[in-house]
């Protein structure tokens, strides 16, 4: 017998941008008559995919296109992939908040989600009612769901507040009860978007060791969205990775892994910026050359060239660095050191430079992200993957031993003394 529990056939999802539903009548009559005919939908051979780094011309957007895939009952499926790739509206399908355009779904079992903040709760009710209300809707009985009550309680650590109307909590008491109640509940489904993000990481920390106990230990299914890869190596035996809306690799979950950040690569490396204010970034050597890559220690400066801030008062310009995971390892700001874009006298073209004094970065591929913030708090542009740079493995102690990723993201160069007893 087959122990499929999701199957996935030619699923497609398309939006129209800004608007409701076809738009016009004639338009409604021309898809009707398609189908009374036996023909395909009209609008189904129209749209572009959903690639953000281009304006695009088509006002159809295809946020998932011809997905195929199968998931056993056990597995732990890790789905990957940009913001915009399609992994949320995947999810939203699987769960029937939203329906397919085209293709076919097939699910064995009862579905427990987690998607975003505020889903699957009433907010007027308290946390003690939306327990009662999400077990009811799975189709568990009132004394099944007073079983699992306490144990809720007890993982979601909201107890004081459990009989709080909903609306009330924070969004990391939300998450953490809401969480707590689509693990512990008896579906035979878990899926589970982003949203572990907002709690702390102890608590996150938790849900993954909880996720891993329902998949391996309990037999159920889970399916995770995750930007933290080394999660989703750990917690999952399968991934897929999806691109501007199409399943681009199918696997083992390292292998998944492995497979986006190659393309990753690719996608930084050849990406031009579109910003409003930025024209160009660029890291330059000691001696002011443009490089790509550098080796391990060696003092670098990040150069960015911007246009038109000096017409927006009370600014902070500052980059992020990440790794291939998508994991901050570093961040600095004109607003930690010098706030120089506070000054009003300045030209409408601006170059800023960063200079990194003995950088501790070990081998590997690092992204550079732009950050332009208001000093009173939230940003005017924020420019995911700018810039990718290289950094070479180096002896850095000149002890014989080549320092690489192996031993983590940065080194420490420690004083040692050894004395005897």
């Amino acid at each position: 017998m087959s122990n499929t529990v999701i199957k996935v056939e030619n699923l497609s999802k398309q939006y129209r941008l800004g608007k409701v539903g076809t738009g016009t009548l004639s338009q409604d009559l021309s898809r009707w008559w398609s189908l009374v005919r036996g023909k395909e939908d009209p609008f189904l051979k129209i749209g572009e995919s959903n690639d953000r780094t281009s304006k695009g011309l088509s006002e159809y957007v295809w946020s998932l296109k011809d997905i195929n895939f199968e998931v056993n009952q056990g597995d732990t499926l890790g789905i990957i992939g940009r913001n915009g790739a399609g992994k949320s509206t995947l999810l939203k399908i699987l769960s029937k908040v939203t329906g397919p355009t085209t293709g076919n779904i097939k699910i064995k079992g009862r579905i427990a989600s987690l998607l975003e903040v505020g889903t699957g709760f009433h907010p007027e009710l308290s946390g003690r009612e939306n327990i009662f209300l999400n077990g009811a809707i799975l189709g568990m009985s009132k004394n099944e769901i007073k079983r699992k009550f306490d144990e809720i309680v007890d993982f979601s650590g909201v107890d004081r507040y459990i009989d709080t109307p909903v609306k009330r909590y924070s969004s990391g008491m939300y998450v953490r009860l809401a969480f707590a109640v689509a693990a512990h509940l008896e579906s035979e489904i878990l899926i589970i978007d982003e949203v572990l993000a907002v709690g702390d990481a102890e608590f996150q920390k938790k849900c993954l060791g909880k996720m891993n106990d329902v998949s391996k230990g309990e037999g159920r299914t889970v399916l995770f969205v995750s930007h933290n890869m080394a999660a989703v190596e750990n917690l999952c035996n399968k991934g897929i990775v999806l691109n501007n809306g199409n399943m681009i690799f199918e696997g083992g979950s390292k292998e998944s892994i492995d497979y986006y950040f190659k393309n990753q690569k690719s996608v930084v490396e050849n990406q031009k910026i579109s910003s409003k204010y930025v024209d160009e970034i660029s890291i330059l050597n000691s001696e002011r050359e443009k490089i790509s890559e550098l080796e391990m220690g060696n003092n670098f400066t990040i150069q960015i060239k911007a246009k038109g801030i000096s017409e927006v008062s009370g600014l902070n310009m500052g980059f992020f660095i990440k790794d291939i995971y998508d994991q901050k390892i570093a961040a600095f700001s004109t607003a930690m050191k010098l706030p120089i874009l506070l000054d009003s006298q300045r030209s409408n073209n601006e170059i800023f430079e960063f200079n990194i004094i003995n950088p501790p970065l070990l081998e590997g591929k690092y992204i550079i992200d732009i950050s332009i913030a208001y000093k009173k708090g939230g940003r005017l542009e924020y420019i995911e993957n700018a810039y990718s740079f290289d950094v070479l493995s180096k002896d850095i102690y000149g002890s014989g031993v080549m320092l690489n990723n192996y031993f983590g993201k940065i080194y420490l160069n420690a004083e040692t003394t050894i004395k005897s007893i």
